[in-house]
């Protein structure tokens, strides 16, 4: 299974929900970077995405975009296939 990293906050309903969703498709682990401890964090997601909202998700090098853009790709059948190429 490729490798998901999900930039995330703790009070954040959206990452909890991504991470549900995550998990009930068969990922065991995430690469979890809180950004509300960290500063630094946060500005590399900005720079890497272009976005200031948790969460940012990757799966592999693919950015997925936010919770619903994850929704949305799974409702289109494709994140079963980015997740499997690893």
């Amino acid at each position: 299974m490729a490798p998901v990293k999900m930039y995330t906050t703790l009070v954040c309903p959206f990452c909890v929900r991504a991470k549900t969703l995550l998990k009930q498709r068969g990922v065991e682990q995430i690469d979890e970077v809180r950004v509300d401890l960290n500063p630094e964090e946060r500005q590399a997601m900005m720079d890497r995405t272009g976005r200031r909202t948790v969460p940012q998700i990757f799966i592999g090098d693919t950015h997925v975009g936010g919770c619903d853009d994850l929704i949305a790709l799974d409702q289109r059948g494709g994140l079963m296939p980015l997740l499997q190429a690893a």
